[in-house]
């Protein structure tokens, strides 16, 4: 899972970082120059110095003679005397040279020496760079005393400008949050100016308008349509009813009926348990009533096996304990419905076995057996597991599914070891 900011922090941290990478650019840009030019100057200096020395020695060969050097120290030695030059400086040739080497205190010092050979005189002249390197150290520390400086300034910048700028956005988040939880439903448009946000909010209004649109016409669609479907399956089983009880019915008509009341039976649970989802709505029995759901289970595997046809498949219902579940037995009955009748639908030969024990109902058939990689993909709606034959829409898990999120229930398929699969439904609650 990608890791995430909040967007005032995002923009305070590259406000700070900004700062930070802009004055470390300038210091080092300022050192690197300042040593450059500054290395460049001195040697110029030296070897234009050491050049003059020559000549000037050559002009005034008296030893009373001075030449003017500043801050820089001059030796001079004539052919006659090229063995009093210092050892170290005997192997350098005509240039400038950076020095370091331990003084009378065992310290290191460091110095720059400008040399000059010619056949009949070398001269040499020495600049004590202490002073630059004292300098360089004190320029160094005020760099760094002013990145931090401005690093600092550049978080508070930061701040204060995520904090204006951060403003409008977090007091839309507050007034969704406030709507969210049951405050008060206004336009959030109005409370902004016609800027990016005012149009972010603007944008919000219509979206919630139109869900909101939406929804309440998909409520009274289903609404409607249940309350027209149950007209017309009242008038089914009613009339169901009354050819069951007449005595002119033969036989083979009869289980027709019968047929045909099981279908209005499970038409008219399947209207409720949809009319429940379409309204988000939990309803349990009235009178603090409960379902027992093995009657439940022997009420659909009657309804659904037609399903079976004549295939020789054997139908088991054990009943390990009682079950009892506080939710309509239509609601029940749907979600079993869905489970039980794929069981008989894919199982060519063999059993199907409903057990109930331990708070759930597992449905286990011999049939071909699912993936266990696909049984997931099996409560999407409109996914039909790779060996599904015959029509389908793939809708029935998928609506099992919903019931379980809305009445708290858990839902699974799994494949069984020996061959077919194994739906679970458990009815204790998740939480």
């Amino acid at each position: 899972m990608r890791y995430r900011r909040r967007l005032r922090s995002r923009i305070i941290i590259s406000f700070g970082l900004f700062g930070i990478a802009l004055t470390v650019l300038f210091a080092v840009a300022t050192l690197a120059l300042r040593g450059k030019l500054e290395d460049q100057l001195i040697n110029d200096t030296l070897q234009r110095t050491v050049d003059r020395f020559i000549e000037f020695k050559r002009e005034h060969p008296e030893p009373d003679a001075v030449f003017p050097f500043s801050p820089m120290v001059g030796t001079i030695f004539s052919e006659r005397k090229f063995a009093n030059v210092p050892f170290a400086w005997r192997d350098y040739g005509t240039g400038v040279y950076d020095i370091r080497e331990p003084d009378e205190r065992g310290n290191s010092h460091a110095y720059k020496l400008a040399v000059h050979r010619a056949d009949d005189l070398w001269a040499f002249i020495r600049y004590d760079v202490a002073k630059e390197e004292l300098g360089e150290r004190q320029l160094m520390t005020a760099l760094v005393g002013s990145v931090i400086v401005f690093s600092i300034l550049a978080f508070l910048l930061g701040s204060w400008a995520a904090g204006n700028v951060m403003s409008p956005v977090a007091d839309l988040a507050e007034r969704l949050k406030s709507m969210r939880d049951g405050g008060p439903d206004d336009r959030l448009a109005s409370h902004y100016a016609n800027d990016e946000v005012g149009e972010l909010a603007a944008a919000l209004d219509d979206y919630r308008a139109r869900l909101t649109e939406l929804v309440e016409r998909d409520r009274e669609f289903n609404a409607d349509v249940s309350h027209e479907l149950r007209t017309p399956l009242a008038v089914i089983a009613t009339t169901t009813e009354l050819l069951l009880a007449s005595p002119h019915v033969t036989d083979k008509v009869r289980d027709r009926v019968r047929r045909i009341e099981r279908a209005v039976k499970q038409s008219t649970e399947l209207t409720e348990a949809l009319l429940l989802l379409s309204r988000r709505s939990r309803e349990a029995p009235t009178d603090g009533e409960t379902t027992d759901v093995a009657r439940v289970v022997e009420q659909v595997v009657d309804t659904q096996r037609p399903n079976l046809g004549n295939k020789p498949v054997e139908v088991r219902i054990e009943v390990e304990e009682p079950l009892e579940v506080v939710a309509p037995s239509s609601v029940v009955a749907v979600a079993l419905a869905n489970l039980i009748g794929n069981a008989f639908k894919y199982t060519p030969r063999g059993s199907v076995v409903v057990r109930i024990a331990d708070g759930k109902v597992a449905v286990e058939d011999s049939g071909p057996g699912i993936a266990a990689e696909e049984a997931e993909k099996l409560f999407q709606r409109g996914v039909r597991g790779s060996g599904a034959t015959g029509k389908g829409a793939g809708l029935g898990l998928a609506i099992v599914r919903r019931l379980c999120e809305l009445y708290d229930w858990y839902v699974s398929l799994r494949p069984r070891p020996q061959g077919g699969t194994v739906a679970t439904l458990d009815f204790r609650l998740r939480r």
